[in-house]
């Protein structure tokens, strides 16, 4: 039996990255040899082991057949006699198919090294085009390591192509889609998840909501980028700059799906977009499962980013009742994300990335003053229900009107 160290592992330690977790492969033993040795089976698909003292994944040496459509359609073979190059074959890059031995000695038998310098990702064998789930790695890797320089290989894009075009990655399932999103919106250039997606054809298979916004004009004025759909990844960059929330960045992006629905003869201006965008938001959330957590504040930036925008302009009543809507006034609330959603759509704008956002102040000093209303007096009035709600909400509109808006910041 042979154990070596394979994988992301290897790679980001050539990298000079930290690594945050090991995978092993075992060649030459069987799932029972591994359970005399302590090591406790959890593999569903295939063969793997967690160590009895390290917890870390063991997994037996395998070569994959294509039998089905999707990502699960493989027959597995573990057996014994399969080398360790067989094994480093079936995986999708170059850069992860590289081991180490007990002597930290590399083996690199299909070029990861040479890859890695080249700073390109590249797809280990045809066999790459069986699994549809690597069209979305690969944009996760173009993420996580576009600011180390790194880009995809030209034969690797036309092989994602063809496999957009022959409709292999619609056999992936939701919830794998919305795993390997949220983790591209967690990395450091998750705007290169989209640009390699839209390079190789997929976006209109994976996104269509977001695909329909590349090509929709807006006014040149507030938006000098005018292009929508560059404008959205501008957001993106924005809001990967202000905030390492997955959640924010989704709202980010999501925010205006609207824009898209505008009839031609509008353009460039669109008038509704924040209602319009709530029918595709809920389309894209109900096909890929998204938590009620992204849904909920994704709705809240895409109806409500408008009025931020405009918030030292507004009335009092209208910024309480925004913080109403908002539901910033409970003891749990989603103010704080809701603003860096809408600063990052103010900055995602050419040649306006550094702009000011006075109004994310402007709603929180509006939040102290409606917090410092107390309902105890209201209550020994004798005033409960609509009748309360009513007394709360114009003691608060005066609690913002004496505290915020006369104090020189608003109307």
């Amino acid at each position: 039996m042979q154990i070596f160290l394979v994988g992301g592992a290897v790679r980001d330690r050539l990298l000079g990255l930290p690594v945050k977790e090991r995978d092993w492969v075992v060649v030459g033993s069987t799932p029972e040899q591994m359970q005399q040795l302590g090591y406790r089976s959890v593999g569903r698909d295939f063969p793997v082991f967690l160590h009895p003292e390290t917890r870390e994944e063991y997994a037996l040496a395998r070569t994959e057949r294509k039998t089905a459509p999707g990502y699960r359609g493989f027959d597995v073979d573990a057996l014994p006699a399969v080398t360790l190059e067989q094994d480093l074959m079936r995986r999708d890059l170059t850069i992860n198919a590289m081991a180490l031995d007990s002597e930290d000695a590399i083996i690199d038998p299909y070029g990861g090294q040479r890859d890695l310098e080249q700073r390109l990702l590249r797809h280990v064998s045809p066999a790459f085009a069986e699994d549809p789930v690597r069209v979305l790695r690969v944009a996760r890797f173009a993420a996580r390591y576009a600011h180390l320089g790194f880009s995809v290989a030209h034969e690797t894009l036309e092989l994602m192509r063809a496999m957009a075009e022959s409709g292999e990655v619609d056999a992936l399932v939701a919830e794998r889609v919305w795993a390997e999103l949220v983790k591209a919106l967690g990395e450091r250039t998750p705007t290169a998840f989209f640009e390699v997606l839209r390079e190789a054809g997929a976006m209109p298979h994976l996104f269509p909501e977001l695909e329909a916004l590349f090509g929709v004009p807006q006014p040149p004025g507030p938006h000098p980028e005018i292009d929508t759909g560059v404008h959205t990844l501008l957001v993106l960059e924005q809001a990967t700059r202000l905030s390492p929330s997955p959640r924010v960045r989704f709202a980010a992006l999501v925010h205006d799906l609207g824009k898209a629905l505008t009839p031609p003869e509008s353009w460039p201006r669109h008038h509704g977009h924040e209602k319009r965008g709530l029918a595709p938001l809920d389309a894209l959330c109900e096909r890929l499962k998204a938590p009620k957590d992204y849904r909920r504040l994704a709705s809240q930036v895409m109806q409500y980013h408008g009025l931020c925008h405009r918030a030292l302009e507004l009335r009092p009543s209208t910024l309480v009742d925004l913080l109403q809507r908002l539901n910033a006034l409970r003891p749990q609330h989603d103010l704080e994300a809701f603003l860096c959603a809408c600063e990052a759509d103010a900055r995602g704008r050419t040649g306006l990335e550094a702009r000011e956002y006075p109004q994310a102040d402007h709603l929180r000093r509006a939040r102290e003053a409606a917090l410092s209303v107390d309902a105890e007096p209201f209550l020994r009035q004798g005033l409960s229900g609509t009748a309360l709600g009513q007394a709360m909400r114009e003691a608060r509109i005066h609690a913002v009107r004496s505290q915020v808006c006369r104090a020189g910041s608003g109307p």
